[in-house]
């Protein structure tokens, strides 16, 4: 009998552990939340102070610290690990924050990093400045850029859409307002398309006009035409359009100027230098602007394309520089992106602040987008694999770089969006003849009830 007993708890014990393996792997959040995320407490708690020390990150206590203790235990006197706050679990890890003592600094925490990913047993670890000699460090307890899932709670606001998610799991804001424009490359099926239209159907609930231009016959934005404002679908189109932009361009820096015109005693909320300075009832909406294939602008093949091209390049480098003030943005897209493309090409990706890297076909192609802001990111743009569609790493001009992935959202769930808000698109007179013609929805005609049958006595 009691052989028995001993195999039946021996099998549950081993049906217990595959299970737990099984859910590691199908299911981490599940796993984190009933495993992975008691387990990582225990350890933190109780190995904070060792492991603490064995990276380097404590110090001599004070001198009345010191004297207390021999005054009151005859303990040997131990260096003093940063003061720790209380833990808060979260649905993908933990978060706790650290009170530096004298004479650390936020870096000392983050170079040891790894090594407290190591005695915790969580898949990374995130350190964050809250204020002077206050960090939170953010503990990840699986790879959520495996299976992506937004946070509930996110950033929003005008101009301000979550579109991915970071590898802190948290999310990355795409804000206007702070990255006027962006560059966005990414090889054939690495993800780059699914990024567009997540921008688009987020940008799509507000009240901005949404113009494109896409060279490959509008295959990429088209499914997008009851929200958009303009399309253009190939090189002479827009090559129409965009004089039309500076234009409009123009002519709110003109608005602006006029409201500029201070009398004394004028308030000064009322002095402006841009259109969100405007009173809400004269703001003029803003426009964003998507590129797609934007390499498809600068090709040509005869001396008029080459005129043609020159003269487009240089309305988009004069938006870059001058569009942030009168509320116009871009958003370029390609697969490279370089100064093998022509004439100022590299004047154009300069003005890009934002830069957004998927998976490429070379090094070069990394180095175009972040080469120039994030040398160290360059590799991790190279080691994106091709079974991760979707993976980025995205920087910008302050240096600063991280790796996020877009959530999948299918075609027709984002053109389901744009047609549902299509009335938000505000009216942009000089953009009307640009305005894309979008075929009225078929109503489907009510199948015939058929007669009942007759009834035979």
């Amino acid at each position: 009998m009691t052989d028995l007993v001993t195999w039946a708890e021996l099998g549950g014990s081993l049906a217990a552990i595959g299970g737990a393996a099984y859910a590691r792997h199908a299911h981490p959040a599940a796993y984190w939340s009933t495993v992975g995320l008691p387990v990582s407490v225990a350890r933190l708690l109780a190995s904070y102070s060792s492991t603490m020390d064995a990276c380097g990150l404590t110090v001599e206590p004070s001198r009345w610290r010191a004297l207390a203790v021999k005054a009151t235990t005859r303990r040997e006197i131990r260096p003093v690990p940063p003061r720790r706050g209380m833990i808060r679990p979260t649905s993908t890890g933990l978060r706790l924050r650290l009170r530096l003592a004298p004479g650390q600094e936020p870096a000392d925490v983050a170079a040891s990093a790894e090594r407290l990913r190591h005695a915790w047993g969580v898949h990374a670890v995130y350190v964050r400045d809250v204020k002077p000699g206050v960090v939170e460090l953010r503990l990840v307890g699986f790879d959520v850029l495996r299976k992506v899932r937004m946070p509930r709670r996110t950033v929003s606001g005008p101009l301000q859409v979550p579109v991915a998610l970071r590898e802190d799991a948290t999310a990355f804001v795409r804000d206007y307002r702070a990255v006027p424009h962006e560059l966005v490359l990414g090889a054939t099926l690495s993800g780059k398309s699914m990024f567009l239209r997540s921008l688009i159907a987020a940008l799509a609930a507000q009240s901005v006009a949404l113009v494109g231009i896409d060279c490959k016959r509008g295959v990429e934005l088209a499914p997008f035409a009851p929200r958009l404002s303009g399309l253009a679908t190939d090189p002479e189109q827009a090559s129409e359009l965009l004089p039309v932009l500076v234009k409009e361009m123009e002519d709110r820096y003109d608005l602006i100027k006029a409201r500029q015109g201070i009398a004394p005693g004028t308030p000064d909320e009322e002095i402006t230098s841009d259109i969100w300075g405007l009173p809400e009832d004269e703001r003029p909406a803003p426009i964003v602007l998507f590129v797609d294939e934007v390499a498809e602008l600068f090709l040509v093949a005869t001396r008029k394309e080459e005129e043609r091209r020159d003269e487009m390049v240089t309305q988009l480098i004069r938006l870059a520089q001058l569009g942030r003030a009168a509320g116009i943005y871009l958003e370029v897209c390609g697969q490279r992106f370089g100064a093998e493309l022509g004439k100022g090409a590299t004047m154009l990706r300069a003005q890009l602040t934002g830069r957004v890297c998927h998976r490429v076909n070379d090094e070069a192609s990394a180095k175009m987008a972040l080469g120039d802001i994030a040398p160290e990111a360059v590799y991790a743009a190279c080691s994106i694999a091709a079974e991760l569609p979707g993976l980025a790493v995205v920087g910008d001009t302050s240096g600063g770089w991280s790796r996020i992935r877009t959530p999948y959202l299918s075609l027709a769930e984002a053109a389901a969006t744009c047609r549902e808000t299509a009335h938000l698109a505000p009216d942009v007179p000089a953009l009307t003849p640009f305005r894309p013609y979008v075929p009225p929805v078929p109503v489907k005609e009510p199948k015939p009830v058929a007669a009942p049958a007759p009834v035979i006595e």
